[in-house]
């Protein structure tokens, strides 16, 4: 997903604030894919990297399509560490996808550096994660001249704002790494154009850097895309798999640059945040136009979802959900379904239309480039906040045995 503006060669991607977690600047470990994996190994309980040990690059047969999965198998610590032996990460911008790809990069053994604006907010955060300037932390011009593989993971606008400085330093033998395909497929709106000269390639993640980081502490993986928008030393796939296992990929599958982009965006857009939002709040509405109580309208509109259903949905799928319910719930459900798939698929096209002509694009550039563009989202946020739907889930929320405060 994309993240947050910045301006030019300043702003380079700033995070919301998190706890600090102190460590050492040079890795420590070489012999699994992540701390915790590696603590484990120790105790009673195998780490979960071993039950994934065996397997590697297949063909997997998705509902009648061949499609082609990496997983990190193929890649064990020390061919992965003699691949980029002699390689700098040089990591740009650190919010959330640098955070989380950066430490686990540097957890597997590899020579990560990080530019940042010198002094600023992301230079501090840096700072507490064990990254040192001078040593590991540069500006961005200096670690770009350092690396050899550059990692661009600025905000979608700061990538299109900080391009004209950044682009001459993009010089033949280096690598361009970015892990959305929005910049260089929307080149007309964000003038990105890489050099013709270097491999450009993609690793997206798909979760939160968040989730990145979390899912490799725990040695598991998160699943990521992988794509080659150009192919100069015809081995800029192999490079994209590899980093991709580097900043904590479990398994990987294929896809452009543009095909990318155009599901993530349609994706935020549609049932992973925008629908589900305008979902929660139709029906809410509806509760309590009709006398529930706010408690009981979020019960039935959010809280059984996202608690009991939602993840059953994850775990087993949606005909495992459905039978998980009750006789009257699964008719109900079953009857109702493909009268919302009638109703909405309009909306979706006209969404997928919307990201596919640049519509989209140009409103995320033109929002998130504003100069009052973090007082303008402030105030759309706290309107979420202050509904009355959230206002409530707070309450619910503090009723559950494993809340912590907020």
């Amino acid at each position: 997903m994309s993240d947050v503006a910045g301006r030019p060669l300043r702003a380079a991607s700033r995070r919301a604030p998190r706890a600090s977690t102190k460590i050492a600047a040079k890795p420590a470990q070489t012999a699994s894919y992540s701390l915790l994996a590696r603590q484990a190994a120790g105790s009673s309980r195998k780490p979960i990297l071993q039950a994934v040990s065996a397997r590697g690059v297949k063909t997997l047969n998705f509902a009648g399509t061949e499609e082609v999965v990496y997983e990190r198998s193929d890649w064990p610590l020390a061919k992965l560490q003699d691949y980029f032996k002699n390689d700098t990460l040089a990591l740009i911008g650190y919010g959330s996808q640098g955070h989380g790809q950066g430490l686990n990069a540097r957890d597997n053994g590899l020579n990560v550096i990080v530019g940042v604006r010198k002094d600023g907010e992301s230079w501090r955060q840096a700072m507490e994660d064990g990254w040192v300037p001078g040593e590991t932390l540069f500006p961005i011009e200096e670690a770009i001249n350092r690396g050899t593989i550059i990692m661009n993971l600025l905000s979608d606008a700061a990538q299109s704002q900080t391009w004209p400085t950044v682009a001459p330093l993009i010089t033949k033998d280096k690598t361009l790494y970015f892990s959305h395909g929005f910049s260089v497929v929307y080149k007309e709106d964000t003038k990105v154009i890489p050099p013709k000269d270097v491999d450009v390639i993609l690793v997206a993640p798909k979760g939160s850097g968040r989730t990145v980081r979390t899912l490799f502490k725990e040695g598991r993986g998160i699943n990521s895309s992988v794509a080659v928008f150009q192919d100069v030393t015809g081995k800029a796939m192999e490079k994209a798999v590899a980093l991709g296992v580097a900043v904590g990929s479990g398994y990987m599958y294929e896809t452009t640059f543009e095909k990318e982009v155009y599901s993530d965006l349609y994706g935020e857009r549609g049932v992973l945040m925008g629908a589900i939002q305008g979902l929660f709040c139709a029906q809410y509405k509806v509760l309590r136009a009709n006398g529930h109580t706010p408690s009981e309208a979020f019960n039935e509109t959010v809280e059984e979802a996202t608690q009991s259903l939602y993840p059953l949905i994850g775990q087993k799928g949606m005909d495992y959900m459905y039978n998980a319910c009750s006789t009257t719930a699964r008719r109900g459900a079953l009857d109702w379904a493909p009268i919302f798939e009638k109703t909405n698929l309009p909306v979706f096209e006209q969404l997928y239309e919307s990201v596919r002509n640049g519509t989209e694009t140009r409103k995320s550039l033109e929002f998130n480039g504003r100069s009052t563009y973090r007082q303008d989202l402030a105030k759309e946020l706290k309107e979420i906040d202050d509904q009355e739907i959230w206002r409530a889930g707070k309450v619910v929320r503090s009723l559950r045995p494993d809340y912590k405060t907020e």
